[in-house]
This record gives structure tokens, C-alpha cells and sequence, in this order.
């Protein structure tokens, strides 16, 4: 496919260079400027997520186009919260590849957030870290999908469909119930403190908010 695709780039007028696996990607990505970066998810010695994760602790904010088999809601969030600009899935036209390649080279080296904060609760998704009042906070990987779910929704009330949809993926079977029991936890080490963040809209989801 890198071949396929630096041959389709090269004759469109495009300047492309090639890693054979993601250890030479990234440092390749760090050492050179690039207009764009289009990253495979499944690469040998470094995987896709891990380079653009890396990438970003760098600061370097190259937009980057994801390329992956993997077509759930987890997969993209976690591609998109890695850090990429887009999230392309296999198999894909060449003429939507082009498309979406310079729509996230228009919007070119964007800076964005490190941290996610509300009120003293930070959240670094590079790092996965959280923390309250200064305090580190514990999650479990769902726990931690399900806070940083809410955290970049501050404000804005989620639905329980669109909290199983991205924390557990289209196709779960999850009851309604281990969504409350998730949450029940997470208020736990979340709001163990004053102001309490994590609130119940009754008969709809839930939302992140100071009292």
C-alpha cells in the first residue's frame, strides 16, 4: 500500500518519503519538516498511535492523516485522541485519500490543547494522566475513556447512547446499568472533593459541570 500510495502522491506532484516501519517514521517526523504526515496504525516497531502520541508530547503539530482497518468508535477516538487531524479506514478511495490529504494540509501546524481541565481536575491525554487538586487520580482504561469522554463535552450533556457508543463501541451489548456503575466509580475518585463535576440529567446521560 506505501507503495501504491507514494506513486499515486509522486503523480499527483506531490514530494512523498517512505518509512519502512515506525521506529524510522517517527524519528524521520521529528527530524524533518513535513506539510502532512500520513500514518499507518499497524506498523512494525512503533505502532501509529504511539508515533503521533509522540509526536504531539513534542510539540510538533504536523497535521497527521491515520490510516487503519479499524472502524470502531473506540478506534477512531483513540486515533483522533492520539492526536491525528483525520481518520481514514481500510479499504478507501484514492480520490477520498486525496481529499481528505489536503483538507488536513490546509489546516496546517494548528496548536491545540495539552491539558483537558475542569475546575482543579486536569487531564493529559498524551500521558493519560489525571489529576485533582494536585492529587493523582487512578483510572482504568474505560474509566479514563469515559472521564475524558465528558471532559471535552464540558458543558454539554451526553447522551447514555453516545457514552456506549464511544467508550464500548457500536456493536456492544452493554446494559444501562454497568453505565451507571461506571460512572458510580468514577464519581468515587473524581468527586471525591469539592465542587462535585460529574452530574445525572435524568432520563438523558450525563454531564461534566461545576455546581
Amino acid at each position: 500500500m506505501a507503495t501504491l500510495l507514494k506513486r499515486g502522491l509522486t503523480e499527483e506532484g506531490h514530494q512523498v518519503f517512505v518509512a519502512n516501519d515506525g521506529t524510522e517514521g517517527f524519528e524521520m517526523a521529528r527530524s524533518a519538516e513535513f506539510d502532512v504526515i500520513v500514518l499507518d496504525v499497524m506498523l512494525p516497531g512503533m505502532d501509529g498511535l504511539t508515533i503521533a502520541r509522540k509526536l504531539r508530547e513534542a510539540r510538533n503539530q504536523t497535521p497527521v492523516l491515520m490510516l487503519t482497518a479499524r472502524d470502531t468508535a473506540a478506534s477512531v477516538i483513540a486515533g483522533l485522541d492520539a492526536g491525528a487531524d483525520d481518520y481514514l479506514t481500510k479499504p478507501f478511495s484514492f480520490d477520498i485519500f486525496l481529499a481528505r490529504l489536503r483538507a488536513v494540509s490546509r489546516r496546517g501546524a494548528i496548536p491545540r490543547a495539552v491539558f483537558l481541565e475542569v475546575a482543579d481536575l486536569k487531564l493529559d491525554p498524551s500521558t493519560r494522566r489525571v489529576s485533582r487538586a494536585g492529587q493523582s487520580i487512578s483510572l482504568t482504561p474505560r474509566e479514563f475513556s469515559l472521564l475524558e469522554l465528558l471532559m471535552r463535552n464540558h458543558g454539554r450533556v451526553i447522551t447514555r447512547d453516545t457514552i456506549l457508543e464511544s467508550v464500548w463501541g457500536f456493536d456492544s451489548d452493554v446494559a444501562g446499568n454497568t453505565i451507571e456503575a461506571f460512572v458510580r466509580l468514577l464519581r468515587l475518585k473524581v468527586d471525591a472533593t469539592e465542587p462535585k463535576l460529574i452530574h445525572t440529567v435524568r432520563g438523558v446521560g450525563y454531564v461534566m459541570r461545576e455546581s
